[in-house]
């Protein structure tokens, strides 16, 4: 499979429609910023891929959009 030297964006949907994903992949993997949404519309989760492994801080909500925790991934070989 050929590389890709540009992120592609990568929209993911329930069955019902409402919207489960979205963010980048690049050469298949996910890259760079992600948001993670539940059935009802809320956000549930954000943060960013390098390559498919999760990095930095990733940030995780209730319903009601308050942050609910933080989770930091380090960058790894």
């Amino acid at each position: 499979m050929p590389q890709s030297s540009e992120p592609v964006p990568d929209i993911e949907y329930y069955a019902t429609g409402a919207l489960q994903s979205r963010g980048f992949t690049l050469d298949g993997l996910m890259h760079g910023a992600w948001e993670f949404y539940r059935k009802d519309g809320s956000v549930m989760r954000t943060g960013q891929f390098d390559r498919g492994r999760q990095v930095g801080v990733w940030h995780t909500f209730d319903r009601a959009g308050r942050l609910v925790k933080e989770t930091s991934f380090r960058k790894s070989r």
